[in-house]
């Protein structure tokens, strides 16, 4: 049975634009794991690479709500209707001050048997096939969340047409070419297991 809570695709395969909370369970029903009704020309829809995701994003996420963070929304190529998506994209609200001490990643590197946990420039590494090198929690989870401290001017490495620096929540309800307004999914927390 599908969910409702995330709406078909849009012209161009964007989510409509808004915000969709939902349960993991609830992604995992919804069209961007199970494809559109119509699969005529998504014939190809990964429907196991994309459930793959999701549990990926589960045990990331599930590792954010342990220490503290609620709010995690994503995005990418996984909230399009794209037949295999490389991978899902998303940023999470946290503390400026945990972010920026270290405390965030070393908490999160305590609970994730791979350390996967960092954004520091430094520690991307290539994957053939992609010309932009990657963060361990890419290469091990197929997953890429960034945090957010609202109003600190992170940079989402993301820029407008002008060429100015976007912080996530914009730069995530636009599709990167062309700027069109898009729909995202937050994940509803689910507590502490």
């Amino acid at each position: 049975m599908r969910t409702l809570k995330i709406p078909a695709f849009a012209s161009g395969g964007l989510l409509p634009p808004g915000e969709y909370e939902v349960s993991f369970e609830e992604l995992r029903q919804s069209v961007l794991v199970l494809g559109p009704d119509d699969l005529g020309e998504f014939s190809l829809w990964d429907v196991d690479w994309r459930r793959q995701l999701v549990n990926n994003l589960e045990i990331l996420t599930r590792q954010l709500w342990q220490v503290g963070v609620r709010e995690i929304f994503v995005d990418g190529s996984f909230a399009e209707d794209n037949n295999h998506p490389g991978d899902i994209d998303g940023y999470f609200v946290c503390d400026f001050e945990s972010w920026r001490t270290g405390d965030l990643e070393r908490k999160l590197n305590l609970l994730d048997p791979y350390r996967i946990w960092t954004w520091d420039q430094d520690s991307r590494m290539p994957y053939r096939g992609y010309s932009k090198e990657q963060l361990p929690m890419w290469h091990r989870y197929r997953v890429e969340l960034y945090p957010y401290a609202p109003g600190r001017g992170i940079d989402s490495g993301i820029r407008d047409r002008s060429g100015r620096p976007l912080e996530f929540p914009s730069a995530f309800r636009q599709s990167r070419d062309g700027g069109k307004p898009k729909g995202i999914v937050k994940l509803r927390y689910g507590g502490v297991q």
